[in-house]
């Protein structure tokens, strides 16, 4: 029988996640991973989220245990609240914050409220695949906006926006990661965030403000979210618990102006009623008893290790011409390599070789990036970093050389 004429356009739109097929392929063989946003799982706080667990049942028994509302547990949003002022964000109250499943869910729902068809949705490049996928669904049209080592080229921002008004289309939102940057680990500078935040007032658009790794920062870097600058209501912005507490938890977070967070809600409500509770309350009690501030303290140090460690080995293995950017926080190194080398054409051989990693060309909205591809080094041990690296090195360079050759023979 074939069932696909039963699908609706949407599920036609629909894509397969490049993190959540790769880790198929862990499931079957042995895999060095440098595909996945995880974090290392020798770093969750296993015992002390134990002790959470067994107290928010024993301690709130019930409340703990049955639906909750859409916007989220009140104790919990006040104490994100208290958590995002420490950052510079001050927003009015409860109205103002929402919990989510996640920070993706989030992303999703702004796809469903702010986009309709043909609507202009401006994006770094590259930026994270995962909001690409959500937005696809509502058929936006993208432009795509350069960066350098200061972020997202805010002159070159500017001159898409004047060639977009006189084309008479509609911008919706600019969607930027401003600190520790997906895919790029790079960090936009005060001075292009302030000026983000004038051409969000000039030419009348929101901005959405994706912040899963500025709490993961390995140098003394100045900045401030582009939330705390905004005095009129244009910053969305979205936030998680996933990569400093542990990502099972699914909690997320939204700080908007009340008319977002109202509609964003009633989404929501559709999609499954409310974030879980009971992963709310162990949320909640991390916050007051300390757990997030001590994850926050140990994280940067651990992690800049391995993202050392991974640079070093890049420098020994990878073919000449190999260019990469360090990261100033995150868990990603992004890599660009030769011309010649197709990285997603040689993803399938570094899998049967043992080592996957993510395809450069799935964070840019025109999928160029050929030759670049995205590595994390949060979650692979120390010896596997060396040995993955070792390996990727090994087949670029064999593709390089044989490429080469047959070019100069030609």
């Amino acid at each position: 029988m074939k069932l696909d004429v039963f699908f609706s356009q949407l599920a036609h739109k629909i894509r397969a996640s490049e993190v959540r097929e790769l880790l198929k392929w862990q499931e079957k063989k042995k895999i060095i991973s440098f595909g996945g946003g995880f974090p290392d799982p020798e770093l969750y706080p296993v015992d002390e989220l134990a002790d959470i667990a067994r107290d928010v049942i024993l301690l709130y028994r019930g409340e703990a245990l049955k639906y909750g509302t859409t916007e989220g547990l009140d104790e919990l949003r006040e104490e994100i609240l208290k958590f995002m002022k420490r950052f510079g964000i001050k927003v009015g109250g409860l109205d103002n914050v929402i919990i989510t499943s996640g920070s993706q869910q989030a992303i999703d729902i702004l796809s469903r409220i702010l986009i309709d068809p043909g609507d202009v949705v401006i994006v770094e490049k590259p930026t994270y695949l995962a909001a690409i996928n959500a937005f696809n669904l509502s058929s936006p049209k993208y432009y795509g906006v350069p960066m350098d080592q200061e972020g997202m080229k805010i002159d070159t921002l500017e001159s898409l926006l004047k060639e977009i008004k006189r084309r008479n289309e509609r911008v919706k939102f600019v969607y930027t990661i401003p600190t520790a940057q997906n895919p790029t680990g790079l960090t936009m500078s005060n001075e292009r965030r302030r000026r983000l935040i004038e051409l969000a007032e000039e030419y009348d658009l929101l901005i959405v403000e994706d912040n899963p790794y500025s709490y993961i920062l390995f140098e003394p870097v100045k900045y401030e979210h582009l939330k705390s600058l905004d005095k009129t209501g244009r910053v969305i912005h979205l936030s998680t618990l996933s990569k400093v507490l542990v990502p099972g938890l699914r909690i997320g977070w939204v700080i908007a102006e009340e008319d977002i967070t109202r509609k964003m809600v009633l989404a929501k409500q559709s999609m499954d009623v409310c974030s879980s509770t009971f992963s709310q309350y162990i949320a909640y009690e991390a916050f007051r008893r300390g757990l997030i501030d001590k994850q926050l303290k140990i994280l940067p140090k651990f992690y800049k290790r391995k993202r050392d460690l991974m640079l070093c080995f890049l420098e020994e293995y990878m073919p000449e011409k190999t260019h990469w950017i360090k990261p100033i926080g995150g868990m990603y190194i992004f890599v660009s390599l030769p011309d010649v080398v197709d990285t997603r054409e040689l993803l399938t051989e570094a899998l049967n070789r043992g080592v996957c990693y993510i395809p450069g060309d799935s964070f840019f909205i025109d999928r160029s990036g050929r030759n670049t591809m995205r590595l994390n080094f949060s979650y692979p041990k120390a010896h596997e970093i060396e040995e993955g690296i070792k390996i990727l090195g090994e087949l670029f360079r064999e593709v390089v050389d044989k490429r080469l050759f047959t070019k100069v023979a030609a």
